[in-house]
């Protein structure tokens, strides 16, 4: 994979995690908590209707969650865009660590929730982020001739 479509992908999954904390945020209130009821929901099969995030607690989790997953994000998209170039081993790591130890706890803590789905569809996340970062980087193949005519 060119260094340049790996650093696209990564942007693009970074964007998804803001999206999806953004999403999060929203069940904050009642008024606009529908999208997360109705994916709790999801998770908690079968859609029944039987989930809502409708107390405050969960008002508050969702605001916390939200804006902790969203900044998240943000540093997943700022690792891509400014360190990757640099140092692509280093950001690699970073990128990598904290992916795994959120699937990690997210997954465990799902299932030990009553949520199975939810770490099913964690390996979306997961994946979205490990492929760009470890697919072997494609060769380039420019300068050869010009360095083999040098060595002749």
């Amino acid at each position: 994979m060119q260094a340049q479509t790996r650093t696209f992908w990564l942007k693009v999954a970074s964007e998804i995690v803001i999206a999806f904390g953004l999403l999060i945020v929203l069940a904050s209130t009642s008024s606009s908590a529908f999208p997360v009821s109705f994916l709790a929901d999801l998770i908690f099969w079968p859609v029944d209707g039987a989930q809502a995030v409708a107390a405050p607690s969960s008002h508050l989790l969702a605001a916390i969650a939200g804006g902790v997953m969203t900044g998240w994000g943000v540093l997943l998209y700022l690792l891509t865009a400014r360190l990757y170039p640099k140092d692509p081993d280093l950001a690699r790591l970073l990128i990598t660590a904290s992916i795994g130890i959120w699937f990690v706890i997210d997954s465990l803590g799902s299932i030990a929730a009553g949520a199975p789905i939810n770490a099913v569809l964690n390996i979306s996340f997961l994946v979205m982020f490990l492929i760009p970062l470890w697919l072997p980087a494609a060769r380039s193949t420019a300068g050869q001739g010009t360095r083999a005519a040098a060595e002749s």
